[in-house]
């Protein structure tokens, strides 16, 4: 909720203070139980595996096909780095394609707890899959530094995200609202040894204006000087020309293309073949310059 002085009196005549701490207090409850439940599947010794690693977690959720572009990707540009697979799909088929995917390539893999959140409610299902993660895999592993990753989000160029970690202790997506600003969860780093004696939450700050990540804002983002920070760059533009300029976007981040699944929330079927069509267009001839099959 938002701190009490920020209510103004028509929201105190409305219980705008009280229902919002109803509902954080509710949702933090919600967050605690997930964060304790057991994993369905994969990798029991996946904290022991990150120990010392720079690691780049993926958020799968019901696409296969985007992991597997994703794992192809990684592999070419991002070879230094453990990319490791927490799938929070809610398809049976999809959850089994992704783990052959994983089993094929030797991948560290997960099968994140099963979450009662609706379809429409899927910020809010990321921002529980990135609490469990935080809390069972990267607290107790200790890497040396860790990233979460959208899973329709692809290198095009060798990179190595984690290199701005050197000078600052935080990197990604800027996003901002108003004077609080986070990072975009699709595509946030972290020094290890910067955030590990913080409360992290990575859930939204809805009633302060933050999507999934904005959790942090309390507990992180409030401490540093956004200042004397550097970000990604980014950009947003249609995936073809002529294409629909806000639902029918991709986004590129340095040179990581989003593919943002906008398209495919607002419902546009066609639409949404056509840009993974053109984004693994966009994607196979980086990867065949470098000399992939």
């Amino acid at each position: 909720m938002r701190p009490l002085a920020e209510y103004s009196w028509r929201d105190w005549q409305l219980f705008r203070p009280l229902t919002h701490c109803y509902k954080t207090l509710r949702y933090a409850a919600g967050r605690e139980l997930y964060v304790r439940s057991p994993a369905r599947g994969g990798a029991t010794d996946l904290s022991r595996r990150v120990a010392g690693q720079r690691v780049l977690v993926s958020i799968a959720f019901n696409d296969a096909e985007a992991i597997a572009m994703q794992a192809e990707a990684m592999a070419r540009f991002v070879p230094n780095a453990l990319y490791a697979i927490a799938d929070n799909s809610t398809d049976e088929d999809a959850a089994s394609a992704i783990a052959a995917t994983a089993a094929k390539r030797a991948l560290p893999y997960i099968r994140l707890p099963r979450h009662g959140w609706r379809k429409e409610q899927a910020s809010r299902a990321h921002g529980h899959a990135l609490n469990w993660v935080w809390r069972n895999v990267v607290r107790p592993g200790r890497p040396e530094a860790f990233g979460f990753l959208d899973h329709d989000l692809f290198p095009t160029a060798p990179d190595d995200p984690f290199a701005t970690l050197e000078r600052q202790p935080v990197y990604g997506v800027l996003r901002q609202s108003g004077i609080r600003w986070f990072l975009w969860a699709g595509f946030c780093l972290f020094r290890f040894d910067a955030v590990r004696d913080l409360p992290l939450d990575f859930a939204q700050a809805w009633f302060v204006g933050l999507d999934t990540g904005g959790g942090n804002w309390a507990a992180l983002y409030r401490r540093l000087d956004r200042d004397a920070l550097v970000f990604m760059p980014t950009r947003f533009e249609p995936f073809r020309p002529g294409a629909d300029p806000v639902h029918d976007t991709i986004q590129w981040c340095g040179a990581w293309l989003h593919e943002v699944g906008q398209t495919q929330r607002a419902g546009r079927v066609q639409e949404a073949g056509d840009k993974r069509r053109a984004v693994k267009q966009l994607i196979a001839a980086p990867l065949s310059a470098s000399g992939a099959a």
